[in-house]
């Protein structure tokens, strides 16, 4: 019995949550997730400013917690951080989707590469959601990318939590 009023009230609360997963100029988003590549997992956070209607900066940070080591090697700190300035095209809007999901493709400028990702937002309220990202090298600083230079310099998958601010 508890478990069916646990889920109608689920039900009833997201289906009227007026939560926007993108207002356009001035608005904040913060995310903080899991980010899964080749060689290493680790934790992503970025944030996300509105300046207009279908458009944001922000900026992205990341570091691997788990790596393979290359040999007996472990990587450095270095290795394991990457850190990018971003731009997205904020598409939910124009793709007619509801206003708690957003999609946006995007390029990105970072320490180890330049890039491109694609990312989706639904947002559950007003202020919490998920979202899902991913992201690949369009240009390496070394053409040549050997050992760790291979860390943060490859696909890149995330998935975690989204917030309003």
């Amino acid at each position: 019995m508890s478990k069916k009023i646990i889920t109608i009230a689920a039900i009833a609360m997201v289906s009227i949550a007026n939560a926007q997963a993108y207002k356009g100029k001035g608005d904040i988003k913060a995310q903080v997730g899991l980010n899964v590549q080749d060689h290493g997992t680790g934790i992503n956070t970025s944030v996300d400013f509105g300046i207009g209607e279908n458009m944001s900066y922000g900026f992205v940070a990341s570091y691997l917690l788990s790596v393979d080591k290359i040999g007996d090697v472990k990587p450095d700190f270095e290795d394991r951080a990457d850190f990018k300035v971003r731009f997205n095209a904020n598409l939910g809007s124009v793709f007619k989707l509801d206003k708690a999901m957003d999609i946006y493709p995007g390029l990105n400028l970072g320490t180890r590469n330049f890039g491109a990702h694609l990312g989706f937002r639904y947002f559950f309220t007003e202020g919490f959601g998920v979202y899902t990202e991913a992201g690949i090298p369009l240009a390496k600083y070394d053409s040549n990318v050997q050992g760790f230079e291979e860390y943060n310099n490859q696909f890149v998958f995330q998935i975690g939590a989204s917030f309003n601010l």
